[in-house]
């Protein structure tokens, strides 16, 4: 049985200007909704700081965006947690407009400077990313994705894209509310191009989110598409091999993801 997340303690709700708010958990955690203010766990302040500056500043047409709040000291970070104004809305299977986000959000991060603190990270999912890119050998689980992984680096020839700053996990974190404009949650910094993060999106939305393989084929006038979709396809096949909670079922979308690409390689 999953545990529920705990909740934001009253000294940090307060802190954020939340003190009388209920806590409720937002689709199933680790966020709550406290009043106006989304309060999630930041574990990595450094990182949860760049996070905080860098969307106080982002303005991209038809795109909300989760505005930090600082505590009631100016800090963005109090307790190990943070703070966004509260954007209403939910995830949908809208793909090609998550998509179009992608686009329009990384043309606004395009002139970002490299974080420093990505060269610290180790946890699953950083580790993955350089697996894929040939940057970092760690060993995969084959039955998990390791021997799919092994096929498809095969395949994987030189790119010539300018890395930038992009949100590497869009699939799941853009919310739709009426006619609204999408609103973006949370940033999962990475230096990549900003076609492999809309690759990212499209594998995943293949894989877990019941999109058609036409997918793939829709995004294809992206420059150097293939290889970025292969590179995104290599880091889900990492994350899986490498995650404690994978399982042989939640393999299945990204072995199919994976066959669409191979046909079209």
């Amino acid at each position: 049985m999953t545990r529920t997340p705990e909740p934001p303690p009253a000294h940090v709700r307060a802190a954020f200007g939340a003190r009388d708010a209920e806590p409720e958990l937002i689709d199933g955690g680790p966020a709550w909704r406290c009043g106006d203010a989304t309060i999630r766990p930041a574990p990595k302040p450094a990182e949860a700081t760049w996070i905080a500056k860098t969307l106080d500043g982002l303005n991209v047409p038809n795109l909300r965006v989760g505005r930090p709040l600082r505590s009631t000291d100016g800090r963005y970070v109090v307790g190990g947690w943070s703070a966004t104004k509260f954007l209403a809305g939910r995830a949908e299977p809208r793909h090609d407009e998550v998509i179009s986000v992608a686009q329009r959000l990384h043309q606004a991060t395009a002139g970002l400077p490299r974080p420093r603190f990505l060269d610290t990270r180790t946890d699953v999912f950083a580790v993955a990313d350089r697996k894929a890119w040939g940057e970092e050998d760690v060993p995969l689980d084959a039955e998990l994705g390791g021997r799919l992984f092994d096929l498809l680096m095969e395949t994987r020839k030189p790119l010539d894209l300018k890395p930038q700053v992009v949100h590497g996990d869009l699939f799941g974190n853009v919310l739709f509310a009426g006619n609204a404009p999408p609103a973006v949650i949370d940033f999962t910094a990475y230096w990549r191009p900003a076609e492999w993060a809309a690759a990212v999106i499209a594998v995943d939305a293949v894989a877990w989110g019941g999109a058609d393989a036409g997918l793939f084929q829709r995004w294809s006038h992206l420059d150097e598409w293939t290889q970025v979709l292969v590179r995104a396809t290599l880091f889900r096949l990492a994350v899986h091999a490498l995650h404690p909670l994978s399982t042989p079922a939640s393999f299945a979308g990204l072995e199919r993801a994976a066959h669409h690409l191979t046909d079209m390689l």
